[in-house]
């Protein structure tokens, strides 16, 4: 019997040092799943208990959860799943509404005519308040891709994963976002055009989103980048989508308070 003591005693301790760490593991990712929750419902209170809900199912589940996979990306899927399942999501937006929004930002930026202030796009990006009013008139599939990717800073990869759609479909997503996100963003301003530089503008801008994320060969990016060089309508654009995207990464405050009743659920859960 005093042989099996000490190993019990010692598993006890493994344990509660891996309990430990796991908690800690899991406060570290709450930030971001409140933030990620207020792109699913507007309401703070309804987002707080869909982040509970999803730490409760971790800790749960936590046995099956598998190292190889990033624990973000797991409670992520696991947040949008109950949002889902719950029913605590609006109802998502009519189909046609989505379409319509897809369908006028890209006739929109297949002008050549058409461009921005860039400035004044990235001054109002920077302000908190009217970054999330022109993120909330995003239909929801482009705005969780926007925030999941430029907020959150998951890969294209993991946000097709969390969302449960194919690759090429989550890029093509994140683009019309970003670009729906800027043409939100934007006091309307009449710009010039100037044909005479490489691509048509459509062609480039279509190219953007991927030229941000270091996606394109260098081929591409080399002719992206002259067009940029001699256009007069593009630039704004794509500086509005630099300066919305740095603005959207500024969002991602490293002092975020998790709220007290989350953390004592986790704590509660663990003793």
């Amino acid at each position: 019997m005093p042989l099996t003591e000490p190993a019990t005693d010692g598993a006890v301790a493994a344990h509660a040092v891996v309990r430990d760490a796991w908690s800690e593991r899991l406060v570290a990712e709450v930030p971001g799943l409140l933030r990620y929750a207020h792109t699913l419902v507007r309401d703070t209170e309804r987002a707080e208990d869909l982040v509970q809900d999803t730490v409760v199912r971790a800790l749960e589940r936590a046995e099956s959860f598998r190292s190889e996979s990033l624990l973000r990306t797991w409670l992520h899927r696991i947040l949008h799943n109950l949002a889902v399942d719950q029913g605590r999501r609006p109802h998502a937006d009519p189909v046609e509404v989505v379409d319509d929004a897809a369908g006028r930002v890209d006739l929109l930026w297949q002008d050549d005519r058409y461009s921005v202030d860039a400035a004044a796009v990235v001054e109002q990006a920077e302000s908190r308040e009217l970054m999330q009013d022109a993120l909330l008139r995003l239909p929801l599939i482009y705005r969780s891709t926007v925030v999941l990717h430029d907020v959150e800073g998951l890969t294209m990869t993991e946000v097709a994963e969390i969302l449960q759609i194919r690759l090429p479909a989550a890029k093509q997503r994140l683009r019309r976002g970003r670009m729906m996100l800027v043409t939100e963003l934007d006091r309307p301003h009449p710009h010039a055009f100037a044909p005479g530089v490489p691509l048509r503008c459509w062609d480039a801008r279509a190219r953007v989103s991927d030229y941000l994320d270091s996606e394109l060969s260098q081929r591409d990016s080399g002719i992206l980048e002259a067009h940029l060089a001699g256009c007069p309508t593009c630039p704004p654009l794509y500086a509005g989508l630099v300066g919305v995207r740095d603005a959207l990464g500024a969002c991602r405050d490293p002092d975020d308070v998790i709220p007290r009743r989350i953390l004592d659920r986790i704590t509660a859960a663990d003793s």
